[in-house]
């Protein structure tokens, strides 16, 4: 996620869960907009794009259950880790091939950039030691 953000790719999380572990985690992410303990994710999604002014078509977006096809079908980018439901995973526009809690979304992440031309110069800054950072 914080390579995302250096890349000038904006963030969000949407999750059904709300925790202080959560909280911590998108801090030490960096993670511009988070969304806990929502049951309406596209709900929460219409608000983000609100906030944002991007469209649907702007965003991607990774889920594992039904709760997440609503937005989902919506977003340019669908992604889905391995274990996700079927249903999901039918719909999805790509899936990792880790599971979820098991890299997925950095495999996301990574595949983002490399579509985007910006992993290569992320990675050569990280060997040399330098600032990372791609905005503009």
């Amino acid at each position: 996620m914080k390579l995302l953000r250096e890349a000038g790719i904006e963030t969000a999380i949407i999750t059904g869960r709300k925790s202080g572990i959560v909280a911590t985690r998108v801090k030490d992410l960096n993670v511009a907009h988070v969304y806990q303990g929502i049951q309406d994710k596209p709900a929460a999604f219409a608000d983000l794009l609100a906030k944002t002014g991007l469209t649907a078509e702007q965003c991607g977006y990774m889920g594992d259950d039904w709760v997440n096809l609503g937005v989902m079908l919506k977003v340019g980018f669908a992604a889905a880790p391995a274990n996700s439901h079927p249903e999901v995973i039918a719909r999805a526009h790509w899936v990792s091939e880790a599971r979820g809690g098991h890299g997925a979304a950095r495999e996301v992440v990574d595949t983002l950039l490399r579509a985007q031309h910006k992993y290569e110069a992320l990675l050569a800054a990280a060997c040399s030691g330098e600032q990372r950072g791609l905005v503009g």
